[in-house]
C-alpha cells in the first residue's frame, strides 16, 4: 500500500526531471531575396522610418531595404519579386504597417482582393490610419460587395482623409456607381472641387479621366472629349491612355511601327517590359475608368 507500480512509471513524463520539457525545433529560416546594389533602406519616407524604430537597428535596415526594393519591383510589374520582398518585410516586421502595406498592395495589384483587403484592415489596425481607405473600396468592389463597398466608403473615417486620398475614393465610388448602372450618380461623385483644380496636383490626370469615361457612358460625347484633353495636358507621368482615347474620339487611327517585328526582350521577366501602368500607393481604382 502507498508505494506505485513500477509497471505503472512509464506512464509518468519525468521530463521536468531531466532538465526540463524538450524544446520544439525551429522552423528552418526561409531564404531571402535579394537585394539589388545600391539600395540602403533609406529610400523610404520619414513617416515609414518612424514605423521601423520598433525593430531593432539591424532589422530595421533590412525591411527597409526589402520595402524599397517590393516598391521598385511592383513598379514594373514584377509580381513575383514584389511578392517575396513584402513577404520577407512581413516575415521580419509584421505588426509594423508599412510592412502589411506593402503585401496589401502586391495583392491588389494581383487581382487578390481578399488577400489585399485582409492586409489594409490589418495595416489601418496596427497604425489607426485610414488612409488605405479607397484601395479597402475597390477591394470591396472586386469581391463583387457594391453595397458593402459603398456603406465603407460613407463611414465616418472618409471624412477624415487627407485631400489626395478623397479624390481617389471619389474615383473609386464613381466606378461603383458606373458598375451598378447608376450613371448620375456616377458622374456627381467626381464633381468635387478638385475637379477643376490646378492640373499640375498630382490626381488632376485621373480624375479628369474618370470624369471624361463617366461623360462618355451618358452619351455626352463632346464633354467627354473636352475632359479626355485636360487629362493628356495633365498626365505628365503617362498614367492613363487619354491622349489615345482622345485621337479614337476624333477617328485618328494610331499605328504601331515596330509591330511585328522581333522583340529580343525576354518577356518571362516582367523587369524587361519597363513601366506601363498607374502606381496604386495613393488609391488608385482597379480598371479601365481609373486607369
Amino acid at each position: 500500500m502507498g508505494r506505485r507500480d513500477d509497471r505503472d512509471a512509464g506512464s509518468f513524463d519525468n521530463s521536468e526531471r531531466r532538465g526540463g520539457p524538450r524544446l520544439a525545433p525551429k522552423k528552418p529560416k526561409l531564404p531571402e531575396p535579394r537585394i539589388a546594389e545600391g539600395v540602403t533602406g533609406k529610400e523610404l519616407d520619414r513617416s515609414i522610418h518612424v514605423q521601423l524604430r520598433t525593430l531593432s537597428k539591424e532589422n530595421a535596415e533590412g525591411v527597409a531595404q526589402h520595402l524599397v526594393m517590393a516598391a521598385a519591383l511592383l513598379e514594373v510589374d514584377d509580381f513575383i519579386g514584389a511578392e517575396a520582398h513584402a513577404e520577407t518585410a512581413v516575415r521580419r516586421a509584421g505588426r509594423v504597417p508599412a510592412a502589411r502595406e506593402a503585401l496589401g498592395l502586391v495583392a491588389y495589384r494581383k487581382g487578390e482582393w481578399a488577400r489585399a483587403l485582409s492586409e489594409f484592415r490589418t495595416a489601418r489596425r496596427l497604425s489607426g490610419s485610414s488612409h488605405m481607405l479607397a484601395l479597402m473600396v475597390d477591394c470591396e468592389r472586386g469581391l463583387g460587395r457594391p453595397e458593402r463597398a459603398l456603406e465603407l466608403a460613407m463611414s465616418p473615417e472618409a471624412r477624415s482623409l487627407a485631400v489626395e486620398d478623397r479624390v481617389e475614393l471619389a474615383i473609386v465610388i464613381s466606378g461603383i456607381r458606373r458598375d451598378l448602372g447608376q450613371l448620375d450618380a456616377a458622374r456627381l461623385a467626381l464633381e468635387i472641387p478638385q475637379l477643376k483644380g490646378s492640373s499640375r496636383k498630382p490626381w488632376a490626370a485621373r480624375l479628369s479621366y474618370a470624369y471624361a469615361e463617366t461623360l462618355l457612358a451618358t452619351g455626352r460625347e463632346e464633354d467627354a472629349r473636352e475632359w479626355f484633353a485636360r487629362a493628356a495636358d495633365a498626365d505628365h507621368e503617362l498614367e492613363t491612355d487619354a491622349a489615345e482615347r482622345l485621337a479614337e474620339l476624333d477617328g485618328v487611327i494610331l499605328t504601331d511601327l515596330l509591330e511585328g517585328e522581333d522583340d529580343d526582350t525576354d518577356v518571362s521577366d516582367p523587369r524587361d517590359r519597363g513601366a506601363d501602368r498607374s502606381e496604386v500607393e495613393g488609391g488608385r481604382g482597379r480598371d479601365e475608368d481609373v486607369r
